[in-house]
């Protein structure tokens, strides 16, 4: 396939088979795992990583912004690929109107390019629909970044799709000018809308556009989780089967986790019952077959995916010739399937809570979040550690400096081995045992061939937004709108 990427990072799609399922059963994923660790010739067939190939290898993709102002004092991140290339993505965005902070996770399947694509076109459309009208008059498509900075740009459109994103988001702007009840959508409807019209637009510039590029994006899929923080407001949309959990610490000095969203699988009987209630009744046993929509696929919510939205003529006329008859899957009776509306959660942010993790599943398979929560607050304890040691501005006896030095000697015991939390999470989900990280598993999981590395982990990527618990003690409560 294509490079939808110019130069400033060059990705390309592989050809993968996207019409197969790419898990296996549980029971029997973890019976390979078991007896793939004890063969003897493991160790000959995969080469020991050293200690400093591993830290490479888990620091590549690490990415930290500290700010200066507003309810986010920090962000860490990171992603680790399972899949080459990896599937995942993820955005973070600045308002150039009042400093809101917008973050995003992607998931992709079928291949990178939706994910790719989406993390970069709905973070900006979201951005600008919460602009006030009178600025998105101003709007200069010559401008791309007039509403909103991208904290974490590494990559571009190639000229082809450029000049068609650039149509689409010129469109969906004077959509928004021309709303009369633009005023009134509060931040809810407003990112409902954003999905929707990129849903859209992504199957528009499949169908309209003699383009291979832009059929390659309709035809893969991603999952997205958002988090806009304003404020004290906090604002999650999830699509698909990412997960964000908020960090708090009760006055008892007890870690607690508070998952903020629900995942869109079969493990989430309100889906079933929302897609089987959308179909026929001679439908309800072939909807959700072996926990996947249609038999194939694993998020019942998503972006692109066309393949389970389309009608079957189009199916038939511009994706058979291409990829066979597989590519329609069987029961394909009444489409669409497969929906782009996100589930929207608001949360006001208190001075108990310290951090937000957005996560695609590939962590969430390993971890539980708790056990997230609890890393990285041990992570920022000890971390304070990795900071050079400042005596206080004041007379100090021997005694006192003794006191300071013992507690230093303490603390250096707690401190991590990573800077970053988001490294830290996925340095202890692929390396944790009881007694700690185990270098060996570290690397024999980092050093695992592409053929059967999809049976161990999955692409993890990583979102930690720290709260300024100083601003939000002192800021009122701000609906969002």
């Amino acid at each position: 396939m294509k490079n939808i990427f110019s130069s400033k990072r060059k990705i390309t799609f592989t050809s993968c088979n996207m019409w197969k399922s790419c898990s296996l059963n549980l029971v029997l994923k973890k019976i390979i795992q078991t007896r793939f660790f004890q063969t003897v010739s493991y160790s000959k067939k995969v080469g020991k990583l050293s200690i400093y190939e591993v830290n490479q290898m888990l620091t590549a993709n690490e990415c930290a912004k500290e700010f200066n102002k507003g309810p986010v004092k920090s962000l860490d991140s990171n992603s680790l690929g399972s899949n080459i290339p990896i599937e995942d993505s993820r955005s973070a965005i600045i308002s150039n109107f009042d400093s809101s902070l917008l973050v995003g996770v992607f998931d992709g399947h079928g291949g990178p390019a939706c994910s790719q694509v989406v993390s970069k076109r709905i973070m900006r459309m979201i951005a600008t629909s919460l602009m006030p009208k009178n600025l998105l008059k101003t709007y200069d498509q010559s401008q791309n970044n007039i509403f909103a900075s991208c904290l974490n740009d590494s990559f571009e459109f190639v000229d082809e799709l450029k000049h068609i994103y650039e149509e689409s988001f010129a469109k969906y702007v004077a959509d928004l000018i021309n709303d009369s009840l633009y005023d009134t959508h509060d931040i809810t409807e407003k990112i409902k809308n954003a999905f929707f019209q990129l849903d859209k637009a992504l199957s528009d510039e499949a169908l309209n556009y003699n383009c291979k590029r832009t059929m390659a994006v309709a035809l893969s899929g991603t999952c997205a989780l958002l988090a806009h923080v304003s404020k004290n407001n906090l604002t999650v949309a999830n699509l698909g089967d990412c997960v964000a959990v908020v960090g708090s610490y009760s006055e008892n000095g007890e870690w607690i986790a508070k998952k903020i969203t629900n995942e869109h699988n079969a493990d989430n009987l309100n889906e079933i019952r929302r897609i089987i209630s959308e179909h026929p009744n001679n439908e309800k046993d072939s909807v959700i077959r072996s926990e996947r929509l249609l038999g194939q696929l694993a998020p019942l919510r998503a972006l692109g995916d066309f393949r389970f939205k389309w009608s079957k003529k189009i199916l038939e006329e511009l994706v058979v010739p291409i990829y066979g008859l597989q590519s329609i899957p069987v029961h394909y009776n009444t489409p669409p399937y497969l929906s782009p509306c996100p589930e929207i959660f608001q949360y006001n942010i208190n001075t108990t809570d310290k951090f937000l993790v957005l996560a695609t599943d590939g962590l969430w398979e390993i971890m539980t979040p708790m056990q997230v929560v609890r890393l990285i607050g041990e992570h920022m304890v000890g971390k304070a550690f990795l900071q050079p040691l400042r005596l206080p501005k004041r007379k100090l006896s021997i005694g006192d400096i003794n006191i300071i030095l013992d507690q230093r000697a303490k603390g250096l015991l707690m401190q991590p081995h990573d800077r970053n939390a988001a490294t830290h999470l996925i340095r202890n989900a692929l390396g944790g045992t009881e007694y700690g990280i185990s270098e060996d598993k570290l690397s024999h999981m980092l050093s695992l061939p592409q053929e059967i590395v999809r049976l161990f982990r999955d692409d993890i990527t990583i979102m930690i937004v720290y709260f300024d618990s100083n601003f939000i003690r002192t800021c009122p409560t701000v609906k969002s709108n």
